[in-house]
């Protein structure tokens, strides 16, 4: 069967779903870019930095298996469009606390962390629902082709994001940059209804006897007794928990290269141009036999980057470790979607995705922690250092513990 690149985009609702994603993306690329640079200019400290992460991790583990569960029960797109009118309500408050600097003045910066725990909590009802939607739009021949494009908008928005944020930032000020960030919820909002009225019907499950317990607990167990999954999202969740500099970028453009909110943003959106590149090009030659070691050496090529962004004390350098590295994050982001929809039963694919992003997703909140307490204790440069190796010593101990992962073939079998 001959490969069809656009195939899942011949999908009309496939289509503004991912429209939808693209533009609540860069909202939410934009929104993080403005967050931690008015959060470092209000502490100058990179434990603040680290808190934003934490904050909204808590809220978004707090909240993820029940929001997969509801997933596996409700219609999703329901579940999306609630999240988004949630998410909105938090951009329009973000800007009310830009513009009352009465109210930063005497609590500090625990009203945004406050804001950011509201969205924490509504990603983590969104995450499984976007996937659980996502995969029930398209055939399985498509699971793949599907989680590149979906990989593919995330990181366009990933480049578009912080940069703008960074340009609006800088020209203006937060309040203006946090309601371009509403503008453009309120865009993703129209799409994903878009989306809604062309999807297939809803058909709720059957009735099930199973407790809440139970329901959540059989997702966790389907997990940890898949070693290809399990041994995927184990070696994405201590990749990104060690080897994450998102975080810090706002320090290195203050401290290594003596810049402002331009070259911030400029940073933020350099990991998501090699990424875009790499979606695009799977989407059109997909990953087969060998995805396995694939994966395996795209996670250490991450570990290498992060490695020599932290040692890098040149712009055109940090860009380009930066660049490299999304390249490499993005092989891995598109071989474990593609795990995910290849093996995850019909109706648990809600659970399964909540698991997944309280793995990664939650990993990235949690990594930029580990980022700010690491660069408190051990200095800026070395903590990244650090994280490099670690995400190096991962891979070798994923090798030794997950056999079946070095073993992985993602060739789309003949009947489908």
């Amino acid at each position: 069967m001959a490969h069809d690149p656009l195939g899942a985009l011949r999908i009309p609702a496939f289509r503004n779903y991912i429209l939808a994603k693209l533009l609540f993306v860069i909202a939410a690329q934009v929104q993080i870019a403005a967050v931690r640079w008015q959060v470092y200019s209000l502490t100058k400290d990179p434990l603040a930095l680290g808190m934003i992460g934490l904050v909204e991790a808590i809220a978004f583990i707090a909240v993820a298996l029940v929001g997969g569960h509801l997933a596996d029960r409700l219609n999703p797109s329901r579940i999306i469009l609630i999240c988004l009118l949630i998410l909105l309500s938090c951009s329009l408050m973000l800007a009310r606390l830009a513009s009352s600097i009465s109210i930063l003045t005497v609590h500090g910066v625990w009203p945004i962390y406050g804001v950011i725990a509201v969205s924490g909590a509504a990603r983590g009802f969104l995450s499984p629902a976007l996937f659980s939607y996502m995969t029930s739009l398209i055939p399985p021949k498509d699971f793949a082709n599907s989680s590149a494009w979906s990989s593919g908008s995330w990181q366009l928005a990933a480049v578009a994001g912080p940069a703008l944020g960074g340009i609006i930032y800088g020209a203006s000020d937060a309040s203006i940059t946090y309601l371009t960030d509403a503008a453009l919820v309120v865009a993703a909002i129209f799409f994903a209804w878009n989306s809604k009225r062309q999807a297939p019907t809803f058909v709720p499950p059957a009735p099930s006897e199973e407790s809440l317990g139970g329901s959540l607990s059989a997702g966790l167990r389907f997990v940890f007794s898949n070693q290809i999954m399990l041994g995927a999202m184990s070696l994405d969740l201590f990749a990104v928990l060690f080897g994450g500099a998102v975080a810090l970028i706002p320090m290195f453009a203050d401290q290594i290269l003596m810049s402002g909110p331009e070259t911030m943003g400029l940073l933020l959106s350099s990991p998501a141009v090699g990424a875009v590149s790499m979606a695009l090009l799977l989407a059109f030659f997909p990953l087969g036999k060998h995805a396995g070691w694939i994966l395996l050496i795209a996670v250490l090529g991450f570990g290498l980057c992060m490695i020599g962004f932290g040692l890098s004390k040149s712009l055109y350098l940090s860009v380009g470790f930066l660049v490299f590295s999304g390249v490499f994050d993005s092989v891995s982001v598109v071989i474990r979607g593609t795990i995910m929809q290849r093996f995850t039963p019909e109706n648990m694919r809600g659970r399964v995705s909540a698991v997944n992003s309280i793995f990664i997703g939650s990993s990235n909140e949690i990594g930029a922690f580990e980022s700010g307490l690491a660069a408190k204790l051990l200095g800026l440069v070395p903590s990244v250092v650090f994280g490099g190796i670690m995400t190096i010593a991962t891979v070798t101990a994923t090798m030794v513990v997950a056999p079946k992962l070095r073993q992985l073939d993602l060739r789309i079998p003949q009947e489908q």
